[in-house]
């Protein structure tokens, strides 16, 4: 028989969770597209790159609320054209998918996503590609949806070869996996810092 280990809230911390509390909300304040990419590390970063390939997507993304809380800004990126892309470009919050998926806080698949209405082509004609398949799911941290993690699969914009093959449900799964894995990660690394377990 398989025991199983309860761990109860020590009292003597019980008055430090208020504090506690408004101190990460201070924190998550802090962290904005610009500056989100310096917090991960290693470990996240295999995470992310693992699961994006097990999704079969050619590049994934990493969305936040920018300051003004009115743009979803690309914060990180593992595409070819990342430069290009990472933190200069908007997404109006009343306009295209990844908004929606902000907004309603549930995931998005859809492959031939470019004869969705919705989607939004502005970030295919800078860069000149075509998306041809797309994943969104909403991105929690510290108790609040604070972005999208997005991956696609893409051609060059014009090129008159077959779509990628697109995306299924297992693909959804795999990115929905890293989304809630890279969030516990990213929590671990923030809640260290502010009660100083990394300083050990």
């Amino acid at each position: 028989m398989t025991e199983r280990c309860v761990i109860l809230p020590d009292t003597r911390f019980v008055s430090l969770k208020a504090g506690l509390g408004e101190r990460l909300n201070a924190v998550a304040a802090t962290i904005r597209p610009e500056n989100f990419a310096s917090l991960l590390d290693t470990l996240m970063l295999d995470v992310l790159q693992r699961g994006f390939a097990e999704a079969t997507a050619h590049e994934g993304s990493i969305w936040l609320l920018d300051a003004g809380g009115s743009y979803l800004v690309p914060a990180w990126n593992n595409g070819t054209k990342a430069a290009e892309f990472v933190c200069r470009h908007r997404q109006p919050l009343d306009r295209g998918l990844i908004s929606m998926v902000f907004a309603s806080e549930q995931p998005f698949v859809e492959n031939e996503v470019y004869r969705n209405q919705q989607f939004d082509p502005e970030v295919d004609l800078k860069l000149k590609l075509r998306t041809c398949a797309l994943i969104e799911v909403p991105f929690y941290f510290l108790k609040a949806c604070r972005g999208v993690i997005s991956c696609v699969q893409v051609k060059a914009l014009g090129d008159n070869v077959p779509d990628p093959p697109g995306f299924s449900p297992q693909h959804l799964a795999a990115v929905q996996r890293t989304a809630t894995m890279l969030s516990r990660l990213l929590e671990l690394r923030l809640l260290g810092s502010t009660v100083g377990w990394d300083a050990d």
